[in-house]
């Protein structure tokens, strides 16, 4: 390196001009309209908010100040007139000329900034998505002295402001002046913006109309004054209904004065899917923030439709939804409990509605009570489950039946239930969705209670034996019988039970069908798999087709001399059994069938032909 290099290396930088970013308002507009807000009617939401936090700041100087929000829908234009704290000529630069300032960070609205709805200065930004141009005419509360100022933009970032004379603008103030841009002219059209008011502005605090008909409709039903509790239920199911479409089966009172909540759930008449993700309405001091908040409640309480107001939680950046926070977190919690200690309140006193709301959401009471041992303890004696007896709740169960015995899954049930409960076993499905695990942890919430899963070996314990010498005689039928079936995996037993029509019955349990799986595909494998498949084979019990000495057809099928047309008939009784049981048939099985029909039609027209 040359002394003329190291001399210029280690001179000192000039420093360097800052710039400012420029900002393309179309472009700012395109990203408002696409990806911030979900749909153009957020404008007269935004507009609604400045107008409400405008009337809410002139009060903070100006308690007895007027508090009304008027809207004029006409010909393709909007006008919204407040009686709001206005803005001097200063403001006007400072503010709305200002992407990202809100008014609420100005000197003279710090005090009263936590009564505002909007957050997040974007404001009138907002109109741009239906309007090309905005014009603004205020006049200051704060500065009683300061003339009307009118500030007019366009979306592509131009702006003038002049000042007006007094008569332009006599009281304090603001009016926005809107005329829709190609394309738009629907969102500026009178009934849909009554809509949209009505929608948003509902249970804002102030006066707020759209030419004369009143917006606001306080106070919010869950509020007012009823003649008596039927009275009340019959409103706010009038109310469900406009809002959600649909009439509750009950209501529940969400209150949490701590976090400035209050409104109502709705029960919903009807199932839903758990995974279902609920939309729930909140309004944010009066203003409707959304109408699809998702992460309300707990995700357990998906059998209600919730609509609240709050002066608490905080809204994300576009206000459409709802920030997740500790504070979000904790109302969440209060909620459920609201909810929780409602079907509590039901346990102890109104079991005919607790009923009718388990007949409808069990699934959603069940899945809470697997995590909440209060609610398990008090709603686990009546939940309705599938049984031997019909639909009961398990207490009504386990006052009938010494042991509750449960079989895991549906297939299982459907095996045993018409032989268990001929035998007077009381029997559970415990296949469906947390049935299992709800039924073994009744001897936590009634202490003394037996509870048992069901297997094969208990079922063929409870069924009578046959007596030794009968099955002695029929030892070469029962030879023949096991010879047919061994290569499927299945032990052929003999019983004597009821109903006498059930000639068969297929009994195993999973460590079975594990087996019968392995089996089945070691004889599928090559080689390899075919040894390592082998060398897990487990002692497992097989499979057992227990045939029914009662039945007249077991009965002339053992006394038949023919050994191969004894397997026969055994196949057939075998596959009988698996589709009574509404098991799904492996190929074998399937085969096996086919088989045994062909036998039994060759049989049969071989008698007749040997006949003729």
């Amino acid at each position: 390196m040359d002394s003329q290099t190291s001399q210029a290396s280690q001179a000192p930088r000039s420093p360097s001009s800052p710039h400012t970013f420029q900002v393309d308002l179309r472009g700012l507009v395109d990203l408002l309209s696409h990806h911030l807000y979900s749909s153009p009617k957020v404008y007269l939401r935004e507009l609604l908010q400045n107008a409400v936090d405008a009337i809410t700041a002139r009060r903070a100087t100006e308690p007895d100040a007027p508090a009304r929000v008027r809207l004029y829908a006409e010909g393709g234009a909007l006008r919204v007139e407040d009686t709001g704290v206005g803005l001097t000529e200063a403001d006007v630069h400072s503010l709305l000329a200002t992407i990202g300032r809100s008014s609420k960070r100005a000197e003279g609205f710090q005090e009263a900034r936590s009564d505002f709805l909007g957050q997040f200065g974007i404001g009138l930004l907002a109109c741009f998505v239906v309007a090309e141009r905005i014009r603004v005419v205020s006049r200051s509360a704060l500065t009683p002295g300061a003339p009307p100022v009118e500030w007019t933009a366009a979306d592509d970032g131009s702006y003038t402001v002049r000042t007006l004379p007094d008569a332009e603008r006599p009281e304090p103030g603001t009016t926005v002046h809107l005329v829709a841009r190609a394309g738009a002219a629907e969102w500026l059209a009178p009934g849909r913006v009554e809509a949209l008011a009505r929608d948003f502005g509902s249970l804002l605090p102030y006066d707020v109309r759209v030419g004369d008909e009143a917006v606001t409709d306080l106070p919010a039903p869950w509020d007012r004054p009823y003649p008596g509790p039927a009275a009340r239920r019959v409103a706010l199911a009038r109310h469900c209904h406009g809002l959600f479409g649909f009439t509750p089966l009950d209501t529940i009172d969400l209150s949490v004065p701590l976090a400035g909540v209050r409104g109502v759930a709705y029960v919903l008449p009807s199932a839903v899917s758990p995974a279902q993700r609920a939309g729930h309405r909140v309004h944010l001091k009066g203003m409707l923030l959304t109408e699809r908040a998702e992460q309300l409640l707990p995700d357990w309480a998906f059998f209600v439709r919730c609509v609240l107001d709050t002066d608490s939680l905080r809204p994300t950046a576009s206000r459409e939804s709802l920030y997740e926070d500790e504070t979000l977190a904790a109302v969440r919690e209060a909620l459920g409990e609201r909810i929780r200690a409602w079907l509590t309140g039901l346990a102890a006193g109104d079991p005919e509605r607790l009923g009718a709301f388990l007949s409808v959401h069990h699934l959603g009471v069940k899945s809470l009570a697997r995590h909440d041992r209060e609610m398990l303890r008090t709603m686990l004696p009546w939940l309705p489950f599938e049984t031997t007896d019909g639909r009961l709740s398990l207490e009504e169960f386990a006052q009938r039946h010494p042991v509750v015995h449960f079989t895991r899954t549906v297939e299982e049930y459907r095996q045993v239930a018409p032989i268990a409960s001929a035998q007077g076993i009381g029997v559970i499905n415990g296949g469906y969705t947390y049935d299992s695990e709800l039924v073994q942890a009744l001897p936590s919430v009634r202490p003394g209670t037996q509870v048992a899963e069901l297997d094969a070996e208990t079922v063929t314990a409870h069924l009578d034996a046959v007596d030794p010498a009968e099955e002695l005689a029929l030892s070469g039928f029962l030879a023949a019988a096991r010879a047919r079936l061994d290569p499927l995996g299945c032990d052929v037993v003999l019983r004597a039970f009821h109903p006498l029509s059930v000639p068969a019955l297929h009994l195993d349990d999973r460590d079975a069908r594990h087996e019968q799986a392995r089996a089945d595909a070691e004889e599928r494998a090559d080689d390899l798999w075919a040894g390592i498949l082998g060398s897990l084979r487990g002692s497992a019990p097989r499979a057992r087709l227990v045939l029914n000495h009662l039945n007249p057809l077991v009965r002339r099928i053992s006394a038949l001399p023919d050994p191969e047309l004894i397997g026969t008939a055994t196949e057939s009784l075998y596959g009988q059994a698996l589709l009574m049981a509404q098991r799904p048939l492996r190929p074998a099985d399937s085969a096996l069938l086919n088989r045994a029909f062909i036998g039994l039609l060759e049989w049969a027209t071989h008698s007749e032909d040997g006949q003729a």
